[in-house]
């Protein structure tokens, strides 16, 4: 099976750091708006990781689906709660999110097979 994904991840993650090393400000700020939107408030961090990984579906952003998937799965959702998940950003986002949505499941496959191997 392809870790797709899984390699996605991991480049994305060294794409960051590496942007940080460059945009030291602009990432710290970046940073600290992914800390404060993710922490766990009147929405889990669960829940807010299925509503990005949502968003990233109707972007049609693969990174999005790569972090977020991995993201989900680490906060505590379930593969039938990414399902469901996928399956309101197909409502929402119709055919083009729906190819996007078939990628999602492949992430979660990857990761959820895997069971977090990518590097953190």
């Amino acid at each position: 099976m392809a870790t797709k994904f899984i390699h996605r991840r991991d480049d994305l993650l060294k794409g960051i750091r590496n942007l940080g090393n460059e945009l030291p400000e602009v990432m710290a700020g970046f940073g600290e708006l992914h800390r404060q939107s993710m922490a766990e408030g009147e929405l889990s961090t669960k829940t807010k990781e299925l509503i990005a990984l949502a968003i990233g579906i109707t972007s049609h952003c693969d990174g999005c689906i790569a972090l977020h998937t991995y993201d989900a799965l680490k906060a505590g959702a379930t593969p039938p709660e990414i399902k469901e998940a996928v399956g309101v950003a197909i409502l929402m986002g119709g055919g083009p999110a729906a190819v996007y949505g078939s990628e999602a499941l492949e992430a979660l496959e990857q990761f959820h097979m895997h069971q977090f191997e990518a590097t953190v």
